[in-house]
């Protein structure tokens, strides 16, 4: 029925979050997630925004990443909080099932670098809040093949479209907001914070696009 899509759900919450790391590796412990940005949702409106430098004593971010997002050490060192506890809040809401938890690139990058902050804290991997998670890139795919989404079994699709390598379609938050015609200050690209804000305009976009 119509009236169950995402579209019409204004009731509906949503955690939009991501991480700035201090390199592309996906297994290493060495790439710690150095802030993590996160907004809370319902509607069009905003309720709650959660903006953390992460504290690590052994923090090594590499030039390209620092150059790309702008990471500032003097900044770090004086505003950084302990890991355990951003760990703590952020999880609060990552494993409440009352949020859909929304990213660009989730599947494909976040989802282990979360990983790899608990196993920093010495805590194994827990990827239940998965079955509540909505990959804005992937359904940018999805938009440009037309390929409408299934009625169960969310994840396993938009995994099946995370491998999708589409030539000559542009994907990217900067690539969508043009797509959307959406204001962006490519300034601020690849801070977190401002990242997961543009990234939800870009979704609220996109569930009328596609009969999610």
């Amino acid at each position: 029925m119509k009236e169950q899509l995402l579209r019409f759900q204004s009731r509906q919450k949503y955690m939009v979050f991501d991480f700035e790391t201090c390199n592309l590796n996906l297994c290493s412990r060495n790439n710690k997630p150095w802030q993590l940005g996160f907004i809370i949702c319902k509607g069009d409106e905003v309720q709650e925004e959660h903006n953390y430098l992460i504290k690590w004593d052994d923090l090594n971010v590499s030039p390209d990443a620092a150059k790309i997002t702008g990471f500032n050490r003097a900044k770090y060192d004086k505003n950084s909080i302990d890991a355990n506890e951003v760990l703590s809040i952020f999880e609060k809401y990552l494993y409440d099932p009352q949020y859909i938890k929304l990213g660009h690139n989730l599947l494909g990058f976040d989802i282990y670098i979360h990983s790899i902050f608990r196993k920093c804290l010495g805590k194994k991997p827990e990827f239940s809040y998965l079955d509540k998670l909505i990959d804005t890139l992937c359904i940018a795919k999805a938009i440009h093949q037309e390929i409408n989404p299934p009625k169960e079994k969310l994840l396993a699709w938009q995994y099946k479209l995370n491998s999708l390598i589409l030539k000559g379609k542009k994907s990217s938050i900067k690539a969508l907001c043009k797509y959307y015609d959406l204001e962006l200050n490519e300034k601020k690209l690849h801070d977190a914070i401002y990242d997961v804000k543009m990234n939800y305009k870009i979704f609220r976009k996109q569930i009328w696009d596609l009969e999610l």
